[in-house]
């Protein structure tokens, strides 16, 4: 299962972001962020009653069944009323929802979140970070695990110095991402892989703003 992962943005940030707004609404998602907690139908009605007791007043709210869908547009339609009357949103989604429903309406949109990074379900309730979408891929060249998200330094061109006992010298409970892709390699008899040599990171593999058409 692959989500955004997310972490409520601090009281006092929010506090500022919605400074002379004084009728809000709220939208929340029912996807990733109702399985992280930071923005499903509890957070979201908790995030009213905080608002309620600093005088804001909420006009409404809606848990979006998927607030980066292209559906956003027909489900924000229907509370159409309610967003009329309020002065700003407040999105408890990840940052693609805000951008999705920023589209939709004619108001001033405020995050409730932070997004961290696009994770999958490693255990219950864990996420682990699988993708950072560089645009410059080197899967093929390492048996499938990424260094740049396994590796805490991000290494492309095998472990540091530091790694102790196949374990990372940042985490010791963390297994060194460059002995997990050697002991992958080798199962494989593809080590000869790991001898090429991979040029310095492209931070920048497609240009900013990206874009992609089929």
């Amino acid at each position: 299962m692959i989500r955004s992962i997310t972490q409520a943005k601090p009281e006092e940030e929010i506090d500022e972001l919605l400074s002379g707004f004084g009728r809000v609404f709220i939208v929340g998602c029912g996807t990733c962020v109702t399985l992280t907690h930071t923005g499903g139908e509890p957070e979201v009605k908790a995030m009213a009653e905080k608002l309620s007791k600093k005088g804001k007043l909420t006009t409404g709210h809606v848990l979006l069944p998927v607030a980066c869908d292209n559906l956003t547009g027909e489900a924000v339609k229907e509370y159409a009323g309610q967003i009329g009357q309020a002065d700003v949103l407040l999105i408890m989604t990840c940052a693609f929802g805000v951008q999705t429903v920023a589209r939709q309406v004619n108001k001033m949109v405020v995050p409730a979140l932070d997004t961290l990074f696009i994770g999958k379900e490693t255990g219950l309730g864990q996420f682990d970070e699988i993708c950072t979408q560089c645009g410059t891929c080197v899967l093929g060249e390492t048996g499938g695990i990424c260094p740049v998200t396994s590796c805490h330094k991000g290494l492309v061109n095998g472990p540091c110095g530091g790694t102790n006992n196949g374990k990372c010298e940042i985490d010791e409970a963390k297994d060194c991402a460059w002995t997990l892709i050697y002991e992958r390699l080798k199962a494989l008899d593809r080590l000869g892989s790991m001898r090429k040599l991979q040029k310095p990171r492209n931070h920048q593999g497609e240009p900013s703003p990206g874009k992609f058409t089929l």
